[in-house]
């Protein structure tokens, strides 16, 4: 049986831990070439080094949030490969601040990293698939935000709903060239970081998904793997939530009614 991304060439920015090598992992295990990113050389390399089993995978040392690097990013990726099929636009940071206490520097940061970062990571490879007649583009955006709030993370939710206002109007634009653009939004995913809290922590996490568990980051990768393969050749400018139904509960009452057999 084919698998979704078999000869497709790949990049998946913010990719040497957490969500975005568990995306890169995904795409590999389904055909893809993989080039990952990140500001960490020594990260990127244990990266590499542990998913190279999986299929052929490289890095490229990039600050998304710097326009040189993005264009010396997709400069060295056509050099190694030809052709970029998809751009997976996944790095970001969520550091947590009270409005009162957030300065302007860390609301002016996390814009230009998780916004900005997307916007030229985009913007650079509009003309190689235009060139090519095609592409598809995956963002990583969460459902902080866009659907629920979180305290101390206005700056990081507003960001990932800014990401979904930019995809739709970009869905619109790039149409016409082939190319597709569309979003996966996580909910509380197993993660070094999230990890890092402790069980205790963990448990709590665990405790507002209906499934009762930590998605992984292969949930959120086999989302991007089909928004970004033919199957979902009709599908622009949406988003899969992919969160253990995290959004559904009315209350955290919700999930301790019993249901009688």
């Amino acid at each position: 049986m084919k698998r979704l991304l078999e000869e497709k060439y790949a990049i998946v920015t913010g990719a040497s831990k957490g969500i975005g090598k568990g995306i890169a992992k995904t795409f590999l295990d389904h055909g893809a070439t993989v080039v990952i990113t990140g500001r960490t050389e020594k990260d990127l390399k244990a990266a590499v080094e542990e998913l190279s089993a999986h299929g052929p995978i490289s890095y490229i040392v990039a600050d998304v949030s710097k326009a040189d690097e993005i264009k010396t990013m997709i400069s060295t990726f056509i050099e190694r490969h030809g052709r970029l099929d998809i751009l997976c636009s996944n790095a970001g940071i969520f550091p947590m601040s009270l409005i009162e206490n957030m300065s302007e520097e860390e609301w002016d940061y996390i814009n230009t990293v998780n916004v900005k970062g997307m916007f030229l990571a985009v913007k650079e490879c509009i003309p190689l698939m235009k060139k090519q007649g095609g592409g598809n583009i995956v963002i990583t955006s969460s459902i902080t935000g866009p659907i629920t709030g979180f305290t101390g993370w206005s700056h990081y939710g507003a960001t990932k709903a800014a990401q979904l206002g930019f995809m739709r109007s970009a869905a619109i634009e790039l149409a016409r060239y082939g190319i597709r653009i569309n979003a996966v939004q996580p909910g509380n995913i197993a993660t070094e970081g999230l990890l890092s809290m402790g069980e205790d922590y963990a448990n709590t996490m665990k405790k507002s998904i209906p499934l009762g568990t930590l998605g992984e980051p292969e949930d959120i990768g086999n989302a991007m793997a089909f928004l970004a393969s033919d199957l979902a050749k009709f599908i622009t400018g949406q988003t899969i939530v992919v969160d253990g139904g995290q959004i559904l509960p009315e209350s955290s009452d919700a999930m301790e009614v019993p249901i009688e057999e």
